[in-house]
């Protein structure tokens, strides 16, 4: 299955089908750990990704695999209770397809969370991170034939994240006491977790936080026109006198902590959309 305006078409027809025609303002992607904000939701329709022309099925324990249409702070959204990553054997293509037809259902703006590895040493666990900037150590998702109907070929990404939706959340955060830090985010291919030499690595190279998801999904959203914002909990410390051995369920844990911060502060960030 490939990126193609056929495939992509036919995805997002038979969403309007089975939704009879909703039509969502905003996009979310929750991360590992990160479904409990659907109960937020005033659920309309869930779709199983399995049910859904073309579309990959998440294959990690904590992404159920749903996507949701409803009202969140009063604005239609549709939301991806689970995402796809590189390391499930997906090509770049499958893990951005959902960003595509997200966009193509009309949304105006994608929010996206994830659970990440921290490097600044004032980071503690469950600490959100709004991103600011990434350095992207997987493989391109645009690298092949270019859709020039979804966007140029030479994307600009010098403004990845949008820079308005950066500063309103700090807002929203200060407002809140919800501590949010700042910083660069680097993806990497996973499964595994990476050694003491990887980490010093990646937080030399400019990374304040590290995970394996996130940034394929940013490069569509820039390539297509629309503007993204994205915040990672710090689920594990990864500065070199922090660092401890890591089981997913430690992971799961510091990211259901962190979930009620990150439920208000993305339900305040789009309330406040235009």
């Amino acid at each position: 299955m490939s990126n193609t305006l056929q495939t992509l078409q036919e995805a997002t027809d038979f969403i309007r089908q089975q939704t009879n025609l909703f039509l969502p303002d905003f996009g979310i992607i929750l991360g590992t750990g990160l479904g409990a904000l659907v109960k937020d939701i005033e659920i309309t329709y869930s779709l199983d990704y399995a049910d859904i022309p073309h579309f990959p099925v998440s294959t990690v324990e904590s992404h159920s695999g749903k996507l949701i249409f409803g009202e969140l702070g009063g604005r239609r959204v549709v939301v991806m209770q689970g995402r796809f990553h590189y390391y499930e054997g997906y090509t770049m293509e499958q893990v951005v397809f959902p960003v595509r037809v997200m966009k193509l259902l009309g949304i105006q703006k994608l929010f996206i969370s994830n659970a990440a590895g921290g490097f600044k040493e004032d980071f503690e666990l469950s600490d959100l991170m709004v991103i600011t900037d990434h350095i992207n150590l997987l493989p391109n998702p645009l690298i092949g034939k270019n859709i020039d109907d979804l966007g140029p070929r030479f994307p600009d990404m010098s403004e990845p994240y949008d820079l308005g939706l950066v500063a309103q959340a700090l807002e929203i955060s200060e407002e809140h006491g919800l501590n949010a830090k700042t910083g660069v985010y680097a993806s990497v291919t996973g499964p595994t977790l990476e050694t003491r030499a990887e980490y010093k690595y990646i937080n030399n190279i400019g990374a304040d936080a590290v995970g394996m998801s996130t940034i394929p999904e940013v490069i569509a959203c820039v390539h297509m026109g629309l503007p993204c914002f994205a915040v990672s909990i710090i689920t594990d410390l990864c500065s070199q006198d922090k660092i401890q051995r890591v089981v997913l369920k430690d992971i799961l844990e510091a990211a259901a902590k962190a979930e009620p911060k990150m439920t208000l502060l993305i339900t305040e960030l789009i309330k406040r959309q235009n």
